[in-house]
């Protein structure tokens, strides 16, 4: 085969440096954007934090005052920022400002105190890494004058015992755990070590079964109390039952009418069914909103959160060093860190534009779901956002991933907003979110003697004109964690 060169013209897409960049810090969360922005200032010795923020604070507090106009604020940044080109090169005796509008920067975080610091405690409410529940039972164990044997055997038993109080591991297993240090413990002394950490703090703790668990608290009852035997009955050997809601065969098997049946559901009650999350508490996940959703004088507004990120800008200092045309190891390493200090801010300001065209967008879409609540909502899709934006579908899908938005209603994710829809009978569309509202709100008006059917909530919707089969009521319901009708029912 003959060898030879050709010259060929055609047309690639290349994903440069500076767009990888732009779109990793685009779906990143804003607590992760934080940490980059960290590790970029560490690395980066000519990007610095700006702490001079007199005269932008006083902007900031002066653009807090007006009001931000959805189409507006969106028709705004779309236009002024279709206007700005960057080249690939900035000169390095140019500012920022002269190829790139700064205002924007204005919409990220300040620190709270007016002369630029912040004195929060960075670890203020951070979650603790023991486990309390262990830690109490350990310290327990420690109170009991035991043998070594004994204590050894404790410890591998709440080594099994998880945060909701229940044993993991089976007695024989614990046993194999056990049997090299010592050889000579048999699987009665382990059941015996079991049976007395289950009257440890708290109650029942240890237990394997539900069933185990609430018997142990109801047999430390008095006695004397009315109904305490068929309770214990009742959770020893028809636990089954009850949480079928099968109250027919329990007062067959119970040999009690429905007022006494009532009582003993009521003490069954008294007992906790979960011991261990008395001491192991759950510490809150905090999130940062990513954006703030307002209606102020009639008008509802976006505002990008300032305390996402801090306004970046690049040493002055440095970049007054890099000598025009001079090709050192250390101008070469000045240039390169000013080309990427100012390609960050550059992907920062990006970021914070797409996110408030993309967050003014939905809450213009969604402005009935603002206004009344779930059964306003409206179907939506990431195409939707896309056509009206001019932007990719996975544009809009890295935006609205982990990004949330402190509404009146609650702080939401981006993705709440976007569901499927179902036809209507007028030829309309309805929301999977409106529809869902819909049956909650049936369910909770129902009779509890006679709960409505799955059958019975798709009639009540078809007659509301929203056409959806039974299965796709049951699937709704499901995803709510609401029972079926038959578990629903109560006779008292």
């Amino acid at each position: 085969m003959k060898q030879s060169l050709q010259l060929k013209i055609g047309q690639s897409l290349t994903m440069t440096p500076q767009l990888q960049q732009a779109i990793r810090l685009l779906q990143l969360s804003s607590i992760e954007l934080q940490a980059e922005i960290q590790q970029t200032l560490d690395s980066n010795p000519l990007l610095e934090q700006d702490d001079n923020l007199s005269e932008a604070s006083a902007e900031d507090s002066n653009a807090d005052k007006e009001d931000i106009d959805l189409k507006s604020s969106s028709d705004s940044l779309s236009e002024d920022r279709s206007e700005q080109t960057l080249p690939d090169e900035l000169d390095m005796d140019t500012g920022w400002d002269d190829f790139y509008d700064t205002s924007a920067t204005a919409s990220m975080s300040q620190p709270a105190s007016n002369n630029g610091e912040d004195y929060r405690d960075l670890f203020e409410n951070q979650a603790k890494t023991t486990d309390e529940l262990y830690d109490h039972l350990i310290w327990q164990l420690d109170c009991a004058h035991l043998t070594e044997t004994d204590k050894d055997i404790g410890l591998a038993i709440i080594d099994g015992i998880d945060d909701r109080g229940y044993l993991t591991e089976t007695l024989q297993e614990i046993h194999q755990g056990v049997l090299p240090q010592h050889p000579d413990v048999e699987l009665d002394e382990i059941e015996a070590m079991l049976h007395f950490i289950q009257h440890f703090d708290p109650l029942a703790v240890g237990s394997r079964t539900p069933s185990e668990c609430m018997k142990i608290q109801l047999e430390q009852y008095d006695p004397a109390t009315p109904h305490l035997k068929k309770a214990l009955a009742l959770v020893d050997r028809y636990l089954e039952y009850l949480a079928k809601n099968d109250m027919a065969v329990l007062k067959r098997r119970l040999q009690a009418n429905d007022a006494e049946l009532s009582e003993i559901i009521k003490l069954i009650q008294t007992t906790n069914p979960h011991p261990g999350q008395l001491v192991s508490t759950t510490h809150a996940e905090y999130i940062k909103p990513d954006v703030y959703v307002a209606k102020v004088n009639g008008q509802w507004s976006v505002k990008i959160n300032r305390e996402n990120a801090p306004r970046l800008r690049v040493n002055e200092t440095y970049s007054k060093l890099v000598k025009r045309g001079v090709n050192s190891e250390q101008n070469n390493y000045l240039r390169d860190h000013i080309q990427e200090a100012k390609w960050f801010i550059k992907s920062l300001q990006s970021r914070n534009d797409t996110l408030l065209r993309v967050a003014t967008s939905i809450v213009e879409r969604q402005k009935g779901y603002f206004e009344f609540g779930d059964e306003a909502m409206k179907p939506m899709v990431l195409r939707d956002v896309a056509e009206e934006l001019e932007m990719h579908e996975s544009t809009i899908s890295r935006v609205t991933t982990m990004k949330f938005m402190h509404t009146p209603r609650g702080i939401l994710e981006f993705k709440f907003f976007f569901s499927s829809h179902v036809g209507t009978a007028d030829g309309g569309e309805c929301s999977a979110t409106a529809i869902r509202a819909i049956i909650k709100k049936l369910i909770s008006a129902e009779k509890p003697e006679k709960p409505l059917s799955d059958n019975k909530i798709a009639a009540l919707l078809d007659d509301q004109g929203i056409n959806v089969a039974r299965r796709t009521i049951a699937k709704y319901r499901e995803a709510m964690n609401i029972p079926p009708s038959n578990e629903r029912k109560r006779l008292f």
